[in-house]
């Protein structure tokens, strides 16, 4: 049964030591490093407070939202993630829900440390698009939030970006601006589909040449204002809040995806049934980005590039002659050969998803 948390539940305090914790120290050791530069840097804002409601008020009632954390052996992240999404400070109830897909006991420590929250151990790794789909079945509010277990949200993030959707009710996704442990942006927090044409210029590296060129910074939309707000093709999974009315009409996350491009196909789907996805900036949330990746980052490596290609051939392939077909998977192969061979020389603690 699930538990709805109000902003006057009490959030135990985890542990920092012991045999309880498997995963390796170093990873805590990064958020912790890399936290203030982030804090004190792009996301340095004064927080919007929104009206408290007394516990009475929210006690017993349905939850408004629904967050959903897919983890993956990444055990002192997730107890960050929790620790700020329990602290939120809303007008309304909202539920957790963590999904493990991991064997590294997370959801066993999740339920004991966080008792507000919902743990399912899923039976193996199905994959991100299916674990999250383990959860929203279950989920009860009229809106999902899909958030990363490497993200901290600021104290109103919760609110605020709900605040957004309510008030305007052609908004089917919203996004709030993600930047890296370093303070700089991520720049997968707003985004326009995918192409041919954009993926090329991507991979050839000519918005790091020219990033305020329309054309070369078409993907990322660096030649756009992080911090204004404004409509977009796609907004990051780690970070994702849809209103349910857009599942019920669009459907449920791709299991097609193992992990990547399943954010980018969501938004495709809620655009043709005419929702907008929103870039909101004026919410900054931290993502401590490709922390559980880096660990396996051969197969995610792999699933990055074949997501490639579904995309593609879900989207583009229909329309398309089939020697572009042909040629454009010859593409998606080298260059995933490629960034496998370039990833498999770097020393084993600097490999990542390329």
């Amino acid at each position: 049964m699930s538990v709805v948390h109000t902003n006057e539940t009490t959030i135990p305090a985890a542990a920092t030591n012991g045999a309880g914790r498997p995963t390796p120290a170093r990873a805590a050791e990064s958020v912790r490093l890399s936290l203030p530069a982030a804090m004190n840097g792009a996301c340095n804002r004064p927080h919007h407070r929104p009206v408290r409601a007394a516990a009475n008020q929210v006690q017993g009632s349905e939850p408004l939202l629904s967050v959903v954390i897919v983890t993956h052996h990444v055990l002192p992240l997730l107890r960050s993630c929790l620790r700020a999404v329990l602290a939120s400070e809303t007008p309304y109830a909202f539920e957790v829900f963590v999904v493990d897909t991991g064997s590294d006991g997370s959801a066993a420590v999740a339920r004991r440390e966080f008792p507000p929250i919902v743990a399912i151990e899923a039976p193996e790794n199905p994959g991100y698009a299916a674990a999250n789909n383990l959860a929203l079945r279950r989920a009860r509010g009229a809106y999902c939030l899909l958030l990363n277990p490497d993200t901290v949200v600021p104290p109103d993030g919760l609110a605020q970006t709900v605040a957004a959707m309510e008030a305007d009710p052609s908004i089917g996704v919203l996004g709030p601006k993600l930047v890296r442990g370093d303070g700089s942006l991520d720049l997968a927090c707003r985004r326009s589909f995918p192409t041919p044409q954009n993926a090329l210029y991507h991979f050839l590296r000519l918005p790091r040449l020219a990033p305020f060129h329309p054309a070369f910074g078409q993907y990322n939309l660096t030649y756009r204002d992080p911090d204004e707000a404004y409509d977009v093709d796609a907004v990051t999974g780690a970070f994702m809040l849809l209103r349910r009315e857009v599942l019920a009409q669009v459907g449920l996350l791709d299991e097609t995806f193992w992990m990547y491009g399943e954010d980018l196909d969501l938004c495709w789907r809620s655009k043709v049934q005419g929702w907008r996805t929103r870039y909101h900036p004026a919410v900054c949330v931290v993502h401590l980005k490709g922390q559980s990746s880096k660990a396996r980052s051969l197969r995610c490596t792999y699933e990055f590039f074949r997501a490639m290609h579904v995309f593609y051939r879900k989207y583009y392939a229909p329309r398309s002659s089939a020697a572009k077909n042909a040629l454009i998977t010859a593409g998606i192969v080298a260059i995933g050969a490629a960034s496998v061979a370039i990833d498999r020389l770097r020393p084993p603690p600097l490999r990542r998803v390329s």
